[in-house]
């Protein structure tokens, strides 16, 4: 029995914090689109091309051969 007064108002508080968190997440925005990063990874950009990077020379076969 004397363990109720300290678990009821512990499990109160408890409740009263995931309140607070889950209030401050969805007034943050964490919960506004919850589809688009799964769509972004899914959707190719294909005109981001970078340019082939050049081969680099060998300077040592350049030497030998003058």
């Amino acid at each position: 029995m004397e363990s109720l007064y300290i678990l009821i108002p512990l499990s109160l508080v408890l409740v009263f914090v995931i309140g607070v968190v889950f209030w401050w997440a969805t007034n943050s925005g964490q919960f506004d689109d919850l589809e688009g990063p799964a769509h972004r990874i899914l959707m190719d950009d294909d005109s981001a091309k970078t340019e082939p990077e050049p081969e680099p020379t060998d300077k040592a076969a350049d030497k030998s051969a003058s």
